[in-house]
């Protein structure tokens, strides 16, 4: 900014004396191609040195000699350059809005806007414009075709309704259901089958005939076969078993093998092979009856018995 510069007049006094300044020979603003040209004239002009100048403006020599030169670069920014050329144009009598309109037009304001060459005109690219009009087809043709579909969904029937079907009315029993009778139980699965021993599925000895169960009945005197006779063939075999009534019988080996094991059906036999330690183990002694040689010989004596006990009985 401009500093006080009262002190002008006195340096023009002391170093010039006043006859010696010509006011019609001293640069004008105009002088030279920029205002710093101008400014240094008048300046020497007046026999003024630079730090003469800095010391009056209370500017640096160096600012001072660089808006001589208009060194803009080594210079503060804008606002202060401005108020330094004032107080510089001030100094040696200069009009200071002048001086600051002729540093402008030296150095133009790079943050304001500047002006077009001339002889150029700013025409638009006509590109721009065919873009703006294919976009506003684009947007009225979906525009339409949105219309268009609205205006056919409400003029178009509405779907017809389902047809009412009609229930008959139940034309069963109004009254109480009778119920039948429970049905049995069913079998149980998991209950095994009878073993059969292989060979020997089909009776050994004519028709199955009825055979008494009452355990006070009498052995028959000779072993007739009335069913099924397992076992070994009669001549190797010495004690036959025949079930009264349904029973079952185990029969073991001396070892403990299991030879022969059946559920054994009235009149079922069973002939023993004639192997030593051999025994027999009935769910009911009364069920069978006994034969040696096919003389009979009464019922088992007990459920478990041995086979050869049962030779040495009827001997």
């Amino acid at each position: 900014m401009p500093l006080d510069s009262s002190g002008v007049t006195p340096i023009f006094a002391r170093k010039l004396g006043a006859e010696e300044v010509s006011l019609r020979d001293r640069p004008t603003l105009d002088y030279g191609p920029d205002i710093g040209v101008a400014l240094k004239a008048a300046r020497e002009h007046r026999g003024l040195s630079i730090q003469d100048v800095a010391d009056e403006t209370r500017i640096r020599r160096a600012y001072v000699s660089a808006i001589e030169d208009m060194r803009l670069d080594q210079l503060p920014s804008r606002p202060f350059t401005i108020g330094y050329v004032k107080a510089y144009a001030e100094l040696m009598g200069f009009e200071p809005g002048a001086a600051v309109a002729r540093f402008k037009e030296a150095s133009p304001d790079p943050d304001g806007a500047l002006r077009g060459p001339i002889g150029v005109t700013n025409d638009r690219d006509p590109r721009l414009g065919m873009i703006g009009i294919g976009g506003a087809v684009i947007v009225a043709a979906i525009i339409t075709w949105n219309v268009a579909q609205r205006a056919i969904n409400e003029e178009a029937p509405p779907p017809a309704a389902a047809p009412d079907i009609e229930v008959p009315a139940s034309t069963g029993p109004a009254g109480p259901v009778a119920l039948g009778a429970p049905l049995p139980a069913p079998t149980e699965s998991t209950t095994p089958q009878l073993y059969l021993t292989p060979g020997l599925e089909t009776p050994a000895d004519g028709p199955i005939t009825q055979v008494s169960t009452d355990p006070a009945a009498a052995t028959p005197a000779v072993f007739t076969a009335k069913g099924a006779v397992y076992g070994a063939a009669p001549q190797v075999s010495s004690v036959t078993l025949q079930a009264r009534k349904p029973a079952t019988i185990v029969v073991r080996g001396p070892d403990g093998a299991v030879y022969f094991a059946r559920q054994m059906a009235a009149g079922e036999a069973y002939r023993a092979p004639m192997i030593k330690g051999l025994s027999v183990d009935v769910s009911d002694p009364l069920a069978f009856d006994v034969f040696v040689l096919g003389q009979g010989k009464g019922v088992l004596p007990a459920a478990k018995t041995g086979v050869d006990s049962l030779v040495a009985r009827a001997g």
